[in-house]
């Protein structure tokens, strides 16, 4: 089977990885030179700990399974099994904190309540004197995101089966199942997956107009390295906000900046230092500048819970990814036309869980 993939980021890699892993051949093909959207504009984060139980859980958990295999692969991957630590800081969040332990499925999340010595012992860089506890969560890794795409399509291309096209906007599903690029070349296929992320206008719009997918937008940052490894990314307790894992009624209110912004913190470690966020905008048009009171919110907890200055931030950014309307669905996946199927809408599941969103199409289209 000849395999069309309209969109290089995380979630197309992924169907792509899926049709070479299982003997079929695949055209990838990508409008940017290299992915730059929500798919490196990311915390590398394989996130199992605040997932909702059930489906949600099972996706991200198998996604793991399968972002593990895939690293042992592809060592440049740089998948790490480091875990996650929410840090806690007053009587609130260590409430959120043991009612999640009480959760049917916190083994399988890898959930344990530390004090704040035993989490400084998995991560001893958390010195801020604030610290109470932490809510370890065994399962959560990290990759490293800026190069995750380049290094698994490096991968790919190994294999004479697969081939990537950059730079080529794909503008119209011409005859069956074929798609004409802005070349005017023609890539004739057997199926024809379509995972352009945030990009929901264009050929998106003329397959599916009336999607239930909204966009959303965030605020980020990286610093230049720690001067020590920061061992676990760490979440702070407005995360248990943002996460459907928790019950959050115990938390008072937040500071008004993060309120308005509808923040929490989450830090990972990477090779070029500490990425650090994140805010959510959800209200389209999107504002076109970077707003600066959210940063200096997030420099101030993180600084809170390493106890001392954050390094010097080098890069500051803001992204959009599409995410369901419907808070049930893990993602939208629809046959918009005879062999032609969109997938879009994973929300800020799609680094945690598109290993597992891909394999299920490739499931369910019997490849």
């Amino acid at each position: 089977m000849r395999v069309i993939v309209v969109g290089a980021g995380v979630v197309g890699t992924m169907h792509a990885w899926q049709a070479i892993e299982r003997g079929h051949e695949v055209v990838q093909i990508e409008r940017e030179a290299a992915a730059r959207g929500a798919s490196v504009r990311n915390f590398g984060l394989v996130w199992v700990s605040g997932r909702s139980g059930g489906v949600e859980l099972d996706s991200a958990l198998r996604a793991r399974e399968l972002w593990e295999e895939i690293g042992d692969r592809v060592p440049d991957l740089g998948f790490r099994p480091c875990g996650s630590l929410t840090a806690l800081t007053d009587e609130d969040e260590l409430s959120v904190a043991r009612s999640a332990l009480r959760l049917a499925d916190a083994g399988a999340r890898g959930f344990k309540l530390l004090s704040a010595d035993e989490a400084r012992e998995v991560n001893p860089a958390l010195r801020g004197e604030a610290l109470r506890g932490a809510l370890w969560c065994e399962r959560d890794a990290v990759v490293e995101t800026r190069t995750a795409q380049r290094v698994l399509q490096a991968k790919l291309r190994e294999n004479p089966r697969y081939r990537l096209l950059t730079g080529r906007e794909v503008r119209e599903i011409v005859g069956e199942k074929a798609v004409r690029d802005d070349h005017g070349d023609i890539h004739q296929g057997d199926v024809v997956m379509v995972c352009t992320g945030a990009w929901l206008g264009g050929l998106v719009r003329e397959l599916a107009p009336e999607l239930p997918v909204r966009r959303v937008r965030l605020q980020m940052m990286q610093t230049d390295p720690l001067d020590e490894p920061l061992t676990t990314a760490v979440a702070d307790g407005d995360s248990f906000r943002y996460y459907p894992a928790y019950d959050e009624s115990p938390l008072g209110p937040q500071p008004a900046v993060a309120a308005e912004h509808k923040m929490q913190l989450l830090m990972v470690q990477h090779a070029g230092g500490l990425t650090i966020g994140d805010t959510h905008e959800y209200a389209a048009p999107f504002n076109f500048d970077v707003v600066e009171d959210p940063y200096e919110h997030l420099a101030a907890v993180a600084e809170k819970i390493l106890g001392r200055p954050l390094p010097k931030i080098r890069r500051r950014w803001a992204g959009v990814y599409a995410q369901c309307t419907d808070s049930t669905a893990l993602v939208h996946r629809e046959q918009v036309r005879d062999g032609v199927w969109l997938v879009t809408g994973p929300g800020g599941r799609g680094m945690t869980c598109s290993p597992e969103i891909a394999e299920t199409t490739a499931n369910e289209l019997g490849w």
